[in-house]
């Protein structure tokens, strides 16, 4: 990973066009291509950025970051105040909790719980940047990602569409799809799966489990 400390300005073009006024930021370039622009706040959120695959071109002053579709995300670099790389290594991924956990052995041994028609592949199908939860295929053969959460955020949301992105890469699996799955999906992460043709699926953990719901019916 490269951090750059600088003051910058920064462009935005695309489905829609942005601008970041000159200011002194962290510059974040991951090893899988991702270019990711940080102020000092905002938690783990950046300002801008640029998710892999992409193009990093440096020339004298410019970095111009430039997307499979066309997306270009150009930072003009004032001057640098810090510039340094570093080997993370290869990251063990999170470790789920223990609810989270049965929930996805649950899933795996029941698929038809989240979609009619879905065959599992096999759990924790490794890519470059992690293992994606469920791999399956459904009913037309359409290779089928699925992230499981006990509580769907945007974050979860940005994860299974970095793994959706590898996973495309492959010939055996592209045209892959996704579906996050949780216990419940907060309304910012449906708008942002639903910008990213990304389905939302949420399940009851204790019926997963054979515990008959509290909740009451009409049928």
């Amino acid at each position: 990973m490269r951090l750059v400390i600088a003051r910058c300005s920064v462009d935005y073009a695309g489905r829609l066009t942005a601008h970041l006024p000159l200011a002194t930021r962290l510059l974040m370039v991951k090893a899988d291509g991702c270019v990711a622009i940080h102020a000092d706040g905002g938690a783990y959120k950046p300002l801008n950025w640029m998710n892999a695959p992409n193009r990093l071109i440096e020339s004298d002053g410019v970095w111009t970051v430039t997307s499979p579709k066309g997306e270009t995300l150009t930072i003009t670099i004032e001057e640098v105040l810090h510039d340094t790389a570093h080997d993370l290594g290869v990251d063990p991924g999170l470790q789920k909790d223990g609810v989270e956990a049965h929930l996805q052995e649950l899933l795996a041994a029941n698929c038809e719980a989240i979609a009619q028609g879905l065959v599992l592949v096999r759990r924790e199908f490794p890519t470059d940047i992690g293992p994606v939860d469920l791999l399956c295929r459904d009913a037309d053969g359409t290779a089928v990602a699925i992230e499981v959460k006990r509580r769907g955020e945007i974050d979860g949301v940005e994860q299974l569409t970095r793994y959706l992105e590898r996973l495309d890469r492959d010939p055996t699996l592209r045209g892959v799809r996704g579906i996050f799955v949780a216990q419940s999906i907060k309304p910012q992460a449906k708008v942002l799966a639903a910008s990213r043709d990304i389905d939302c699926v949420e399940v009851d953990y204790d019926e997963l489990r054979g515990i008959e719901s509290n909740v009451l019916r009409l049928f």
